[in-house]
């Protein structure tokens, strides 16, 4: 059955950084994300199409994060990929122990991001948060990259099933948080056209662990 798309507020977002509450929640994300394997599909993709990713193959791979967070998935990358740059964008902001090769702009990501240029954008679970008319503004920013990764949740009775089954193991923000995040999920074909990938290739994936991928590349 169709689930329409509806977009509620997510607790974490207003909580600060200190509330144990916040904390716990960011401690079930890490979870979550590796459960749901989205940082390993990240650098997988990167890893084996990288070479393609830079106009010479002589060129550190620059890598553009947003919703970067706590710089989890930064911070992998930068280990992955020693000669990359890397730079995050989020509202909070930067992490302490920000290894050589990441670096920051705490800033909204529509400030930021028509200022950045990079080979490789990426974005998990953060598209998820805006309105279709507010990802649309973000059309002409994709020609600043070569190349697209973003992993968000599939909006679908089974990942909301799923969801219902984790509530036991998470904390009350994430019980709320999830299943509010997967109602403002996407179904196939639906963020590829907000997003206005014309003329790029476009691939989209569904993860039976409640995760719709989406890469694409300039021909």
């Amino acid at each position: 059955m169709a689930i329409s798309r509806v977009l509620v507020d997510e607790l974490l977002d207003d909580l600060p950084q200190e509330d144990p509450s916040a904390q716990r929640s960011r401690k079930d994300l890490v979870g979550l994300n590796a459960l749901m394997g989205n940082f390993r599909w990240v650098e997988n993709r990167i890893a084996r199409h990288g070479g393609r990713m830079t106009k010479d193959p002589s060129d550190p791979l620059r890598i553009v994060e947003i919703g970067a967070g706590e710089g989890r998935l930064g911070r992998r990358l930068a280990r992955r990929f020693p000669r990359a740059e890397i730079l995050g964008i989020d509202r909070a902001p930067a992490p302490a122990d920000a290894p050589t090769g990441l670096s920051w702009k705490q800033e909204d990501l529509f400030r930021a991001l028509p200022n950045c240029r990079g080979d490789v954008l990426v974005g998990v679970l953060i598209l998820h948060h805006f309105e279709e008319d507010e990802l649309r503004t973000l059309q002409t920013v994709w020609a600043n990259f070569r190349v697209l990764y973003f992993a968000e949740p599939w909006r679908s009775s089974w990942t909301l099933a799923l969801a219902g089954l984790a509530n036991p193991w998470v904390g009350k923000v994430t019980r709320h948080d999830m299943p509010a995040s997967i109602r403002a999920g996407f179904v196939p074909g639906e963020l590829s056209k907000y997003l206005g990938l014309t003329g790029w290739k476009v691939r989209e994936s569904i993860d039976l662990r409640g995760m719709l991928r989406l890469e694409a590349w300039r021909p």
